[in-house]
Order: structure tokens, then C-alpha cells, then sequence
């Protein structure tokens, strides 16, 4: 399985020709604009929340691939007074998992807040627990530290995608105390320097995961990684 990095908390994972893409942000993104979002192609779209920087690029991608688009059920409802059909929106809460042809999703706890680009309620942020191709992956969301992240151990995490910028978010201080909570050391740091307020010290944060004995990687956009 590979994952691919956009930039800000935009992440695919190409799961053996499945693409499963997370958040998307990309034309609105300083950083991001030697990517050519006409030729991402996903099959499925999964929204953590509706914030500007996590949405903003769903409604054209969704469009030319015909992915179906899974979130929280009020954010799902954003997704439909956009014009995508009924038959594309997966809507599912906390504690609840899809059962999809890839392999398993659950959606879990996330601190943080959630309003959809038109001003409207967007329901709980959420994070979630993707179980893929033999691989158990953390995608947090815009997540704060949080005790709940003690409960995600049970799962045995391989790969976590944590927020490190702060501001908004965890820090990388923070993230590295959270990969305590969940016994997981492999982390892909994502929700940095895309704009001031969350721009690090990439060699800094580094030294914060080092100090708990986990790994933080800082992908570039564009690159990917083999989870495994």
C-alpha cells in the first residue's frame, strides 16, 4: 500500500488500485500549486471535517472521478447541497464502521470544531482508523491531544497521520505525547506550514518525536511512501 502526500491533511492511499482520498485541499494551497488536481481520480473521498482547508477541492475531484464521499452526517448533508447525488454520499458517526470493498473504516473522537464553508453546522470533527491491506492507519483529523487517543492502542495502530503545526491543531509536541497514549511510533506529520500561523521547525519537531522513541517523516508534496 502506498500514500500519497498533497499537502496541508490532503493524503491518498492507493490500496492495490483502490484510491482512497483524504481531505482535500490542493488548488487553494500556497505550497501545492505544481499539482494538477484533473488527473486525481479516487474512488472513495473521506472529509474529517468541513473546514475550508479540508473541503475545498472535493465537489471538482468528486465530479470527474464519481467517488463516493464518506464523513460525519451533518458535513455528508454539505456534501449533498453540493450536488453530489444520494447514491455517492456515505454518511456514518462516531464509533460507527464501513465495511467497503478496500477494507474496514471507523470513524473516531476528534477535538476540534466543525462548520461547513457555507456557515452551516457541520456536525463532530471526527478522525479515523483505516484497517487496509493487512495495515492499521490513524488518520487524526484536526485533532487537539486528547485522553480519548489512550483508546486507540486497542487497535494495534501501525502508521499514524498526526497535525503538528499547532495554532489550530496539536503541535509536534503534543503529537509526540500522543503517540504514547496509542503505542504507535511511526508517524507521517501533516497540517504544517502551509500558512504562517502553522509554519515549525521541521528539525525541532523531529527531536520531539525522537525524545519518545517514534519516528516522525515530513513528506514533500507530491511524494509517496510505502505503508508497511
Amino acid at each position: 500500500m502506498v500514500a500519497k502526500y498533497y499537502g496541508q491533511s490532503c493524503v491518498e492511499f492507493d490500496v492495490d488500485g483502490t484510491k482512497i482520498l483524504i481531505d482535500p485541499f490542493i488548488r487553494y494551497n500556497p505550497l501545492a500549486q505544481g499539482v494538477d488536481i484533473s488527473v486525481i481520480r479516487p474512488d472513495y473521498i473521506f472529509l474529517s471535517h468541513g473546514h475550508q482547508d479540508h473541503v475545498a477541492d472535493m465537489l471538482p475531484i468528486q465530479k470527474q472521478s464519481q467517488a463516493k464521499v464518506a464523513a460525519v452526517v451533518e458535513t455528508a448533508e454539505w456534501v449533498r447541497r453540493q450536488g453530489v447525488d444520494e447514491e455517492s454520499v456515505i454518511e456514518f458517526n462516531l464509533g460507527g464502521t464501513l465495511q467497503l470493498p478496500f477494507g474496514r473504516v471507523k470513524m473516531v473522537y476528534a477535538a476540534h470544531s466543525n462548520s461547513t464553508p457555507d456557515g452551516a453546522y457541520g456536525g463532530f470533527p471526527v478522525g479515523f482508523v483505516f484497517f487496509l491491506a493487512g495495515q492499521t492507519i490513524y488518520f487524526s483529523g484536526d485533532t487537539a491531544l486528547t485522553m480519548e487517543m489512550k483508546l486507540l492502542e486497542r487497535y494495534k495502530i501501525d502508521w499514524a497521520f498526526l497535525p503538528i503545526g499547532g495554532h489550530y491543531t496539536m503541535d509536534a509536541e503534543d503529537a509526540a505525547l500522543a503517540t504514547t497514549f496509542m503505542n504507535c511510533k511511526k508517524v507521517i506529520g501533516v497540517h504544517y506550514d502551509t500558512f504562517p500561523p502553522i509554519q515549525i521547525d521541521k528539525e525541532q519537531a523531529k527531536k520531539s518525536f525522537a525524545e519518545v522513541n517514534a519516528e516522525l517523516t515530513l513528506l514533500d508534496i507530491g511524494q509517496e511512501i510505502s505503508l508497511s
